[in-house]
């Protein structure tokens, strides 16, 4: 059975103010990330890690990365006071609206600064790996408006229970290759897409979409990523007259959204962070994907992190209703936030998920996405003082999820 009582959270938790959460020169947090890396696969990363710092500060870069999140993203997303979920849980209650960008999520936010990153390196071909097909929507957004060949790998089984994404991403002009072998979901795709960019050095360029992978790889996407809250800073300013939140919760799969969220707040013991892994039909139920639970250090798609394996280190299939979050790993960063005890996680199953989906949708209307659900469903378990700031970030909306969510409220009558 899921746990369920109240857990009360320190807000300085573990290492808060000793050093810092971000990643060294050689991509670790404390003892994970790294580039555990085939020799084939050195050139590729070894390019962008001399590069992308660089590249990011040029003023050149940073212009035209900042013009687009303004005029083609939509940037910034509005920080709305969610009154009535405020009123249930008698506290303040915000909503970082990353639902509203340009394809209906965060995932754009990284797409867009990688594209140019690909540009600045002479890259013209684009390779990406997809889930609940939100990456991909970004990616293949991107590359149509830079023009630019993309080719986006898609496990079957996801191909099957996202299909508006994929339609969006072959009406953008991208090439959608299944993934069939595995559990022919996102850690398949995964590994599709790095064939392809070992065989393809030269031309491509990988967009992966989360904070996993080698260094430079999770760094890079926070990096892009942390204009959420460097927004949530000022607009929290704006709202409340001060720039700190006391909790900062999001859904971690890899991790992207939350890197973001929690990005200017790594180094501020006072905020809270709050992780939400998906738990499938229950942590303890042979069909879950709260990786920080049931994971050990291992390495996954060339990183060290929490890894969901076998006692000999076979990878374990993840489960969850949410294509986006069931990854059996998840971010080294997320990873050392969670076992220095800087951030606080829960699990929210499926049915959990699903009610906060009707829950938002009937007292906010708003449809989330079924991944930011997640995020919203571990409230009540937060032990949340009154008069506490909360901030959310709702990393996408539910459009990709209809389908999931027409035929589990007919089953389950929600």
């Amino acid at each position: 059975m899921e746990n369920t009582t109240k857990t009360p959270l320190r807000r300085n938790g573990g290492e808060a103010g000793r050093g810092t959460y971000h990643a060294n020169e050689k991509g670790y947090y404390g003892e994970f990330g790294g580039a555990f890396i085939p020799e084939m696969l050195y050139p590729n990363c070894e390019e962008l890690r001399q590069n992308y710092i660089r590249i990011m500060q040029e003023p050149s870069f940073k212009k035209e990365f900042d013009q687009l999140l303004k005029d083609y993203v939509g940037r910034p997303t509005p920080l709305y006071f969610a009154k009535r979920l405020s009123e249930k849980y008698k506290t303040k209650i915000y909503l970082k609206r990353e639902d509203l960008c340009h394809t209906g999520a965060h995932k754009v936010n990284n797409t867009i600064g990688q594209i140019l990153m690909a540009q600045k390196l002479g890259k013209n071909r684009i390779i990406a790996e997809t889930g609940a097909g939100q990456h991909g929507v970004a990616t293949a957004t991107v590359c149509a408006l830079m023009g630019i060949e993309c080719v986006v790998y898609m496990g079957e089984i996801d191909i099957a229970r996202q299909a508006p994404n994929v339609a969006r991403m072959k009406m953008l002009g991208a090439e959608v290759r299944p993934a069939l072998s595995g559990s022919r979901t996102l850690k398949d795709a995964t590994n599709e897409a790095i064939r392809d960019w070992i065989n393809n050095p030269v031309d491509t360029h990988y967009i992966i979409g989360s904070v996993v992978g080698p260094h430079p790889y999770p760094d890079m996407v926070a990096r892009f990523q942390s204009v959420i809250s460097e927004e949530i800073k000022w607009q929290l300013q704006e709202k409340e007259g001060r720039e700190n939140p006391d909790y900062v919760v999001a859904c971690v799969g890899g991790g992207s959204n939350a890197a973001g969220a929690y990005y200017h707040y790594l180094d501020t013991p006072e905020v809270g962070i709050i992780a939400v892994e998906a738990a499938g039909k229950g942590v303890n139920s042979g069909e879950s994907a709260a990786t920080s639970a049931l994971g050990k250090v291992g390495i996954i798609h060339g990183s060290k992190t929490l890894l969901m394996q076998t006692d000999d280190g076979q990878i374990v299939e993840p489960c969850s209703l949410s294509a986006g979050l069931d990854y059996p790993g998840i971010g080294p960063m997320h990873a050392h936030l969670i076992k220095s005890g800087r951030a606080k996680v829960f699990a929210a199953t499926d049915h959990q998920a699903m009610q906060s989906v009707v829950q938002l949708s009937k007292d906010e209307g708003i449809i989330p996405a079924l991944e930011t659900a997640h995020a919203l469903a571990i409230m009540d378990r937060m032990d949340i003082q009154s008069g506490d700031t909360v901030v959310v970030c709702l990393s996408g909306r539910g459009d990709k999820d209809l389908n999931t969510f027409i035929d589990y409220i007919q089953k389950h009558n929600l």
